[in-house]
């Protein structure tokens, strides 16, 4: 069932198209990842979706409306870069929020005290906001967005200032809020929305280039690819395995060459041919599946 249905959305600024007409719908239960490079048009993308920002053009539908047909009672918004009280406790400020949002204050104290044991920070709830570290300021965040069971849970970059801790933490509370309400989160980390999406938007230069979910998205564009590493610069063999009949393209990354084939059993035999006839110093030669990272590049370059 469709939770959002968005129909030619775009965003004019200055003169220039910034969201390029975009069509897409949400399903319910969904973790979506917006995906796209810095400049994309994800954070606009997500501004208008929430409100915050009036579209040049299209439609946004919510499938299910509330009384008052305000898209408020249906979205929960966590901006990039979050604003708290500073001086307020994390508890505080989830009253202070959901009173906002007109639950009554024993409604409020109860959905308070569930979310704080949920993203895991119950233990400071008392603390002054100012006290917590990045990860659990980002963890209070999605709790404030949680706080009157949105429909759709919008997340724009959610992870991307963490360092390591704070960024696994969060990772780990998105998979579990996905049994409880559809996700869209924005990001450039490719690695992120492979991990925990069921579908993906790729968005470029404000257009969807691709859509759909991450398995039927591999296929779609899946090429078998032979991952190679040697002891000496890779640079050296990339004209040699260039010049195989069996190889369509090499990508070099961090040393390590990535070989798109046509057919794996004749490109193996090639490679490892030339290998053993110029004793290449070979540390690792191995099939590999086409990453996200492969289906970015291939359809931002096509």
């Amino acid at each position: 069932m469709s939770v959002i249905k968005v129909e030619q959305l775009k965003k004019v600024f200055k003169g220039k198209e910034v969201v390029k007409g975009i069509s897409f719908e949400l399903n319910k239960g969904r973790c979506v990842a917006l995906l796209g490079p810095n400049g994309a048009g994800k954070t606009t993308t997500l501004r208008m979706l929430s409100g915050l920002l009036k579209p040049s053009n299209g439609s946004i539908k919510f499938q299910e409306k509330n009384a008052l047909n305000d898209i408020r009672y249906s979205i929960g918004y966590l901006p990039q870069y979050p604003v708290f009280h500073s001086w307020m406790s994390g508890k505080e400020f989830l009253m202070y929020v959901g009173e906002l949002a007109y639950l009554s204050k024993k409604e409020a104290n109860e959905r308070a005290e569930e979310l704080l044991k949920k993203v895991a920070i119950d233990d400071a709830k008392n603390q002054r906001i100012s006290k917590y570290s990045g990860g659990m300021k980002q963890r209070l965040g999605i709790a404030q967005a949680m706080m009157h069971k949105p429909k759709l849970l919008m997340l724009d970059e959610p992870v991307s200032s963490l360092d390591p801790i704070g960024r696994r933490e969060v990772l780990t509370l998105m998979e579990e809020l996905k049994e409880e309400t559809t996700i869209l989160f924005s990001t450039h980390i490719l690695g992120d929305a492979e991990e925990i999406c069921d579908d993906l938007l790729l968005l470029h230069h404000g257009e969807i280039l691709e859509s759909g979910s991450i398995d039927d998205l591999r296929k779609r564009h899946q090429s078998p690819k032979f991952e190679l590493s040697l002891r000496d610069s890779a640079n050296k063999y990339v004209d040699k395995i260039e010049r195989l009949e069996s190889v369509n393209t090499i990508v070099l990354e961090k040393g390590e060459l990535h070989i798109f084939v046509n057919d794996i059993a004749r490109a193996r035999a090639e490679i490892l041919t030339k290998a053993v006839q110029e004793d290449w110093p070979i540390v690792k030669f191995e099939l590999s599946r086409t990453s996200l990272e492969d289906l970015f590049m291939k359809v931002v370059q096509s």
